[in-house]
């Protein structure tokens, strides 16, 4: 085998035409190549089938000792971002490229001629020789990637091929010989290792070999950067996860490709210029017509030393203006030859106008280019053409979904309004409730922008839902003192049955008399309630709520009593009518008896004291009987203040009359009225002994009922 390789060896070396046109060093560069990759190619042939181990998705892969690597998991979080950057390095790779194109320059030494700038060729080789280390490092981490069963696709995501062999022997069989022709580094090759070994017509070769280099490179990177965005979107889901996101990737492609179009407009400019040369030479009859037009060859000949009109320089002549056709007709190479950027070294200088005079020209898909009759100048034009409206479509498509992500909501309540009116114009509902009806919508509006909150949060894994929702609503359970003393396993059911709710200014939450069917957690906004003990003349209670408060606890008892169910709801006590805009969460009533029936810490004795404490229901209550207990200990005091006052009396009177002929008439007449007065208090007291308290009581609000909290 190593005779076979030294003969082919020896062969190329031998070449009559490889040998004359390049030096010995540069054909024993070029050999050792070749002879790496038949060693290559030697190895993939012998590689041999072996067992496979595989593993379910998800499962962590065990390290091996002696090995650096490990076998990388395709859902991986690492992957997933390496290859969304990997995505980006290649499409940076494609916009290094076109630097090359930059690096001919037309110099003016006297005359005009071909040379290359060198001290651009070393900086991009350099940043092309970054890139492609970026890329190396992914070869080895694609050698270390997982695959995925093909027999188990069909039934999921199942297990993973981690053997090393077979997963080297599936990238060397795919995206491998891709990679690795994108990866070579003959750009770096033209400029460090041929362009200094050769003697004659640098400029000319140099700029044919890397035109040959990039355009035979650009294919496989064009190609591996569409297999590439596929993987990641599969694995990660998508790539730009905004449609903002998405719209600035395309904008990033359009202005990559105006500067890949704007650089290949350049080189084909002074290819044009070249042509104008050589074809006046050979009109002139000269044999050699290099040695005029290469600054670094060898017996390079000044033209305006030794030629007549070849030292004038070929019109610049827009293809309108062209009236004699023997002028050489430089089509849309005019702009670029006359503005002289072609004769400049400023490579920002070359670079802008350039870069414009392709976004132009995209933009317009080249409708103002003014051909000649140059076939390779025409295909270029139409490929302008066709490739600026491929673009241009897609960037408009990117934008329009990006608007309209951005107005579906908008739009979407425009059309929910739109049949809110004319539903209430087919009710003829009245001028106030349609603007309540308004109100609301506008109020929800302003809160949600549109969101559905709670089948947003519903169609969430279990977990992140309960985490969610404790994020949100917990605190406010934990305002309730009947909840704090729960069995903590209950917070998590008790938190997922809140739904949000939202009331407008002025709207009833609940009316008195009416049943409780939910009791309410507010977070923003104030409340006012009230009652009147069922409507009673002359009794009148109201408190205030706000953030942090709750109503409703009439469920509470309802919730505790086994003997309750659905169509019984508690009536309410009170009026509750929101002040402000209000933002709470309900929880309904069947929600809580559920919750309830499963917390025995719930039901124990010593939380009667703390429901009575909190309760409105019971501070009504506790507050009209201390004012009721105040008003008879205040009439029982002035009774007993009147019947000392009178006792005073009776004494003086009976002080100063002891003097008196009539004085015993007189005590004893004051004794049997006072007596007389006593009796018939005691007969009306006897005859009707319940009067009072009755009284007392019918002005007292009904005493809430206790709840059940027997074990």
């Amino acid at each position: 085998m190593d005779f076979c390789r030294r003969r082919t060896f020896v062969r190329l070396e031998r070449s009559s035409s490889f040998g004359q046109k390049y030096p010995r060093n540069i054909r024993l560069a070029f050999g050792r190549v070749l002879e790496s990759f038949q060693r290559g190619v030697e190895r993939v042939k012998s590689l041999k089938t072996k067992q496979i181990s595989t593993r379910s998705v998800g499962d962590r892969p065990k390290k091996e000792s002696g090995r650096t690597w490990e076998v990388f998991d395709p859902q991986d979080q690492f992957l997933q971002t390496w290859n969304k950057l990997f995505v980006l390095s290649c499409v940076i790779s494609v916009a290094v490229d076109p630097l090359f194109f930059y690096i001919p320059v037309m110099e003016k030494n006297g005359d005009t001629c071909l040379d290359l700038d060198k001290r651009l060729a070393i900086i991009a080789c350099v940043i092309r020789s970054a890139i492609d280390a970026f890329y190396a490092i992914h070869i080895l981490i694609r050698f270390n990637t997982a695959i995925f069963l093909p027999a188990s696709r069909g039934f999921g995501r199942g297990g993973l091929i981690e053997d090393r062999m077979a997963i080297a022997k599936r990238y060397l069989f795919t995206h491998f010989i891709i990679d690795i022709l994108s990866i070579l580094p003959l750009p770096q090759v033209v400029v460090f290792a041929i362009a200094p070994n050769l003697k004659t017509e640098v400029s000319l070769v140099i700029k044919e070999i890397l035109k040959f280099v990039i355009f035979s490179q650009y294919v496989p990177r064009l190609w591996r950067i569409y297999p590439l965005y596929v993987e990641v979107t599969r694995t990660s889901g998508i790539l730009t996860e905004t449609a903002w996101a998405a719209a600035a990737y395309n904008l990033f492609l359009y202005m990559l490709a105006s500067h890949v179009v704007g650089a290949f407009w350049y080189l084909f400019a002074i290819e044009q210029w070249d042509a104008c040369w050589q074809e006046r030479c050979k009109n002139q009859g000269q044999d050699d017509c290099r040695k005029y037009f290469y600054c670094d060859i060898d017996g390079y000949i000044n033209r305006s030393t030794s030629l007549g009109n070849l030292s004038l320089p070929c019109p610049f002549i827009k293809p309108d203006d062209i009236e004699n056709l023997t002028v050489f007709n430089f089509g849309i190479f005019t702009d670029v030859l006359r503005s002289g950027v072609v004769e400049s070294r400023a490579f920002l200088k070359k670079f802008s106008y350039c870069f414009w005079w392709g976004l132009r020209n995209l933009s317009s898909l080249g409708q103002n280019l003014s051909t000649s009759t140059y076939v390779w100048e025409i295909a270029f034009a139409v490929f302008i053409a066709i490739f600026g409206l491929v673009l241009f479509s897609l960037l408009i498509g990117n934008m329009q979904k990006y608007l309209q992500s951005t107005t579906v909501k908008v739009e979407e309540m425009r059309v929910r309004r739109t049949d809110a009116e004319q539903w209430m114009s087919q009710r003829m509902l009245p001028d106030n409730l349609r603007e309540r009806v308004r109100r609301y919508e506008q109020y929800k509006w302003q809160e949600t922008r549109g969101v559905e909150e709670e089948k947003l949060i519903r169609n969430l894994p279990k977990d992140l839902r309960k985490d969610i929702k404790r994020h949100l609503c917990l605190d406010l359970l934990m305002g309730v003192p009947m909840f704090k003393n729960m069995d903590q396993q209950l917070w998590d059911p008790l938190v997922d049955r809140l739904k949000p709710v939202l009331y407008t200014d002025k709207s009833y939450i609940v009316r008195e008399g009416d049943p409780v069917d939910e009791m309410l957690f507010i977070i923003r906004g104030n409340l006012a309630t009230t009652t009147t003990n069922g409507g009673r003349t002359g009794f009148f209670n109201s408190a205030d709520l706000n953030a942090g408060d709750f109503c409703g606890e009439e469920l509470l008892t309802w919730a505790l009593d086994p003997q309750t169910s659905a169509p019984k709801f508690p009536i309410s006590t009170r009026t509750v009518q929101a002040k402000t805009e209000v933002e709470a969460f309900a929880l309904m009533a069947e929600d809580l008896k559920t919750v309830a029936s499963q917390s025995r810490k719930l039901r124990s004795k010593e939380l009667q004291q703390i429901f009575r404490f909190y309760s409105l229901q019971w501070r009504t209550w506790a507050a009209c009987f201390i004012q009721s207990a105040w008003r008879r200990h205040c009439k029982r005091k002035l009774e007993m203040a009147l019947r000392d006052s009178e006792y005073g009396q009776q004494v003086a009177l009976a002080n100063e009359a002891g003097t008196s002929v009539n004085l015993g008439a007189t005590i004893y007449a004051s004794r049997f009225a006072a007596n007389a007065l006593r009796t018939l208090k005691r007969k009306r007291a006897a005859a009707r002994p319940t009067r009072a308290p009755q009284r007392v009581l019918q002005l007292l609000p009904q005493k809430p009922t206790d709840p059940d909290f027997t074990a």
